[in-house]
C-alpha cells in the first residue's frame, strides 16, 4: 500500500529555552520502502544525522546552537510502500536478543485473563493472538489522548477506557504473561478510525512468534497488522518509540509547554 504522510509538531514555550538534543523517531522503519523523505526543523540544527538505534529504528539526531527560542517545529514529510510480511522470517533473533522484549513484573489479574483467553482459544499460538486481538477490541472504550504515558496495563484492564497505546501495553503485559516477546510500535494507519475523523499516532503491539517471525495486531481495530500499517519505531516500551525526545533549559521560576500537531495521512493501492 502506498503512503503518502505530512505531519507537522509545534512545541511553544511560555518563556523562551534553550533546547538540548533530540531524537527524532519520523522515518519510516527500514523493513518499508521509502520512496521520498524530507524533514524540516526550526530553529535549524548545528548538527543532524541520521541513523539505525539499538532497537532496529531509523532514528534522526538534533544538535541545536544554545540560543534562545519560543518554539520548536518540526516538519516530516514522506512517501513509502507497505507490504504484508512475508510467511515466515529469514531472520531467528538470538534468545539474547529476544530478552529485552519479554516480562518484567506482570500484574495478577493481567495474566489470569491472558489465561483465561489462551483457554477459549484452543491450541495453537496465532489462534491465541487473534483471539486476543478480538476480545480486546471488543471490550475496548476506544478514547483520543493526544499526550501523556500509557496508563497501566491492570488499569485498562480493569476500566476497558483508553487510548491505542493503553490498549496495546495490555496486550503486551498479556502474552509475555505466556511467555512471548513482544514489543511496542509506533506509527500511522490508514484508516482513521477516531471519534472525531483526524489523524493520530497509533499504536499497536508485535509479537515474536517461533518459527514465523516479528507479526502485529491491532487491538484498538480488531485486526491483524499487514500492509494497512506504517511504523516509525518499535522497542520493548513507549519510552523508545516517542517521535520527538529531547530536553530544554530555561531562566527564571517556571515554564510551560504547549503541543500542536497537524498530521495528514493518505493511503491507497
Amino acid at each position: 500500500m502506498r503512503f503518502v504522510v505530512r505531519h507537522e509538531t509545534r512545541y511553544g514555550y511560555s518563556v523562551p529555552v534553550v533546547l538540548g538534543p533530540h531524537v527524532l523517531r519520523l522515518t519510516p522503519r527500514p523493513d518499508h520502502l521509502v520512496l521520498a523523505r524530507s524533514l524540516v526543523v526550526r530553529p535549524e540544527p548545528v548538527a543532524l544525522h541520521d541513523e539505525i538505534d539499538a532497537f532496529g529504528n531509523s532514528v534522526a539526531r538534533a544538535v541545536f546552537a544554545p540560543a534562545a527560542t519560543s518554539e520548536l517545529f518540526i516538519e516530516s514529510r514522506f512517501e513509502v510502500d507497505t507490504a504484508a510480511p512475508a510467511p515466515v522470517s529469514p531472520v531467528i533473533p538470538s534468545p539474547a536478543a529476544l530478552a529485552p522484549y519479554h516480562a518484567g513484573e506482570i500484574d495478577g489479574g493481567v495474566a489470569a485473563f491472558a489465561r483465561a483467553v489462551a483457554a477459549e482459544a484452543g491450541p495453537g499460538t496465532l489462534a491465541f493472538l487473534d483471539h486476543l486481538c478480538r476480545v480486546m477490541h471488543a471490550r475496548a472504550d476506544k478514547h483520543v489522548r493526544p499526550t501523556g504515558d500509557a496508563q497501566s496495563a491492570a488499569v485498562t484492564l480493569t476500566t476497558w477506557r483508553g487510548a491505542c497505546r493503553d490498549f496495546t501495553a495490555l496486550f503486551l503485559a498479556a502474552v509475555r504473561s505466556e511467555g512471548f516477546a513482544a514489543r511496542f510500535c509506533s506509527g500511522y494507519q490508514a484508516a482513521a478510525d477516531t471519534p472525531d475523523g483526524r489523524s493520530y499516532l497509533h499504536a499497536w503491539p508485535e509479537v515474536y512468534v517461533p518459527d514465523i517471525g516479528w507479526r502485529g495486531w491491532d487491538p484498538t481495530h480488531g485486526i491483524p497488522v499487514t500492509d494497512g500499517h506504517v511504523a516509525l519505531a518499535a522497542a520493548p516500551d513507549q519510552a523508545d518509540t516517542m517521535p520527538v525526545a529531547g530536553g530544554y533549559v530555561f531562566d527564571g521560576p517556571s515554564v510551560t509547554s504547549t503541543l500542536d500537531f497537524d498530521l495528514r495521512v493518505r493511503a491507497g493501492a
